[in-house]
């Protein structure tokens, strides 16, 4: 009996024994073959870092592909401070490239962090700044390429195309609008360090950017060069408070030319105050059209057989009094008698017939 006992604990624990050894098995299998890709970059999120690359934004395009927004390549300078074995070095080295004070560039390469970017002393540099970083091939200081937002044309189309900041982002006009669609992906170069930041002996991966959208625009270069050329005219000869033109397709509503003074360079938008670079005055300002409407209200009048043109007369006696208030005509002692289509041809700014009064 006894010995029937120990036989059956014996077969107890074996059972116990080999149960947890297949679950082990089986929990050693789901973590190799099942949730392999979940914990591996788990663990590659504690040990990788990114050299971020920035994508270049879309371009900007007029009707017949002419590029009116483009880009620069450029690079700027990122830190990794656990990687840089003397700091006094390089700190006194980068500050007298970058032309900054040792306590301005310390504030960097100090810093507590995994990665430091340099800003703003360390972006969009020069070909021969990053050239003398460069060369000292130092541990830790690394030139990562940017993209510049270049206006070609300058001034021409500047109000409409607007102005990007210092991290490609738009601020103004159709940069600022289509922003969401000329912005891209940033890639970057993927490193593996230690926890101290210590890089380790794997090999770098290289995430491609992903280049924002283009966009075409109704405008045609040529009518826009011509369009510019003319408000330049105008204020050399007359040098008005502002001026403003625009040049639509009446056929389908096409801005084919807009552009007002004062304007702006995009490329150093830096240098001009707030009231020149917000005042788009063709979509912003407002105006009285004056005589121009006059063809409105006639076509109006004819279309609904109100007067006619060659029957009708009116007499303009110079000046009309309405509700107390006198309107007057451009021409002193007014016109006299006139057939409807006089009127339009002398710009009468009064009509008056049997004592009913009318406003061009």
């Amino acid at each position: 009996m006894f010995l029937r006992k120990i036989d059956e604990r014996i077969k107890i624990i074996f059972l116990i024994l080999l149960i947890l050894f297949i679950f082990i098995i089986l929990r050693v299998f789901y973590v190799q073959m099942i949730d392999y890709k979940k914990l591996n970059n788990y663990a590659s999120d504690l040990w990788s870092r990114d050299l971020p690359i920035e994508a270049d934004r879309g371009l900007i395009l007029d009707r017949n592909g002419v590029v009116l927004a483009d880009n620069l390549t450029t690079t700027s300078l990122v830190l990794i401070p656990n990687q840089i074995k003397n700091k006094k070095k390089v700190t006194n080295q980068l500050a007298e490239i970058l032309g900054v004070s040792y306590e301005d560039m310390k504030e960097h390469v100090y810093k507590q962090t995994s990665i430091e970017r340099v800003h703003p002393e360390g972006r969009r540099l020069s070909y021969d700044i990053a050239e003398q970083i460069a060369a000292l091939n130092l541990d830790g200081v690394y030139l990562v390429k940017e993209a510049k937002r270049y206006y070609p044309y300058g001034n021409m189309l500047s109000h409409s195309l607007g102005y990007v900041g210092i991290d490609n982002q738009g601020l103004s006009g159709l940069e600022l609008q289509y922003d969401k669609y000329l912005t891209g992906k940033s890639g970057a170069i993927k490193y593996f360090s230690d926890a101290k930041g210590n890089k380790l002996n794997l090999s770098d991966i290289y995430v491609e950017p992903q280049d924002g959208m283009n966009i075409s625009l109704t405008v045609d270069i040529n009518i826009q060069k011509s369009l510019e050329r003319e408000l330049d005219n105008i204020v050399d000869m007359f040098s008005p408070d502002m001026a403003l033109a625009v040049v639509m397709d009446p056929n389908n509503g096409e801005i084919l030319g807009m552009s007002s003074r004062p304007d702006y360079d995009p490329n150093s938008y830096q240098e001009y105050s707030q009231e020149v670079l917000s005042r788009n005055l063709p979509i912003w300002a407002s105006y009285e059209p004056g005589s121009t409407f006059k063809i409105i209200t006639t076509s109006a009048a004819v279309e609904e057989g109100v007067v006619d043109l060659e029957k009708d007369h009116f007499y303009d006696s110079g000046s009309v009094n309405i509700d107390g208030s006198t309107l007057r005509c451009w021409k002193a002692g007014g016109h006299g008698e006139q057939t409807f289509l006089q009127v339009l041809q002398n710009s009468c700014n009064l009509l008056v017939n049997t004592g009913t009064h009318l406003s061009l």
